[in-house]
């Protein structure tokens, strides 16, 4: 789960270039402008990750301007994501490295107003025995990635839509947002891209407990960037609902090949894992596969070999995305 405030280590600071009151601080793996001289190397703050927003309190009064929501920004030529804090902001007691105190400081995470047609009747909570979708950001995984250095992966493009998951489960067909299993009503765009490619009897014929996750992209969702006409389906997930895990690339490519439908785009099927943070952040830059005038949102990385399906993955978010169209 992702810790939006937690107790971290000043990993290194480095001053910036034509700046006289402040200097970019490394903490995990982001970089945060911070006052000069406020900290130093090996000091524990409070790090706030972008998309955490903080309750309307005098102490967070200087971060009204920006409806009191920490975003990737530019100060000085410098990226800065996220904010630290002292750790006289939290109450008294015994804090450590890696604490989360997002509920201590009562932030919460941001989330966008969801337009009308991704609106629907609630059927339940989105299902038990499936997985929701939801990527670790790279620069939290330092020890992650150091330990999979060599190891093969598959990069893919990741797509600023809506998360779509279809299922079926013991003879039931479901269609879900991200956090909800909706019933079908008309006008809803989640059900409305399950008819459009017949993902119910598409399902029916292979004949077993699986589940389709991806992203609805086009009109009326995150402004359209890809400039499409109506609205397109993108498998980046297959899930064996049995065996409780993803299906491994081969499986995956497979089953999209015979369902007709298509996957989010392939950057890399063999990438080789380095654990330079820095690098993956800026090997996420770049323009988009499905229109060559939008920057990308980032691209997601995952195991290419496993037994179980369920190989580590992660996702790297383009700063130059989030500077330009805000966090996801």
């Amino acid at each position: 789960m992702r810790k939006l405030v937690s107790i971290q280590k000043v990993l290194d600071i480095k001053s910036i270039e034509g700046a006289d009151a402040i200097e970019v601080a490394k903490v995990l793996g982001w970089s945060v402008v911070v006052k000069k001289n406020e900290f130093k190397v090996g000091d524990m703050v409070v790090y706030a990750e972008i998309d955490s927003v903080f309750p309307d309190k005098p102490e967070f009064e200087f971060l009204r301007p920006r409806k009191f929501r920490i975003k990737t920004m530019k100060l000085r030529g410098q990226v800065s994501q996220g904010i630290c804090f002292p750790l006289d902001i939290l109450p008294d007691g015994e804090y450590v490295e890696d604490q989360e105190v997002t509920d201590i400081l009562e932030v919460v995470k941001f989330e966008p107003p969801i337009p009308k047609e991704l609106q629907g009747l609630v059927k339940g909570t989105f299902p038990e025995f499936l997985v929701k979708t939801d990527e670790t950001r790279v620069q939290v995984l330092q020890r992650q990635l150091t330990e999979s250095k060599g190891d093969v992966y598959v990069v893919t493009e990741k797509l600023d839509g809506t998360s779509t998951t279809f299922y079926l489960h013991n003879d039931e067909f479901g269609v879900c947002s991200r956090n909800l299993d909706l019933l079908e009503t008309e006008g809803n765009l989640y059900w409305k891209m399950a008819r459009k490619y017949d993902i119910e009897e598409k399902l029916r014929k292979l004949g077993r407990n699986i589940a389709l996750q991806g992203e609805t992209i086009g009109e009326g969702i995150q402004s359209n960037k890809y400039k499409l006409q109506g609205h397109e389906f993108h498998v980046f997930n297959i899930f064996d609902i049995d065996k409780h895990g993803y299906v491994n690339p081969e499986e995956f490519n497979a089953i999209v090949k015979e369902l007709g439908l298509n996957a989010v785009p392939v950057l890399d099927d063999v990438f080789i894992m380095h654990d330079k943070i820095d690098e993956l952040v800026e090997y996420a830059k770049g323009f988009s596969v499905l229109n060559n005038k939008t920057k990308r949102e980032g691209v997601v990385i995952k195991l290419r070999d496993h037994e179980t399906g369920e190989g580590h993955s992660f996702k790297s978010i383009n700063p130059e995305f989030l500077l330009k169209y805000g966090d996801d």
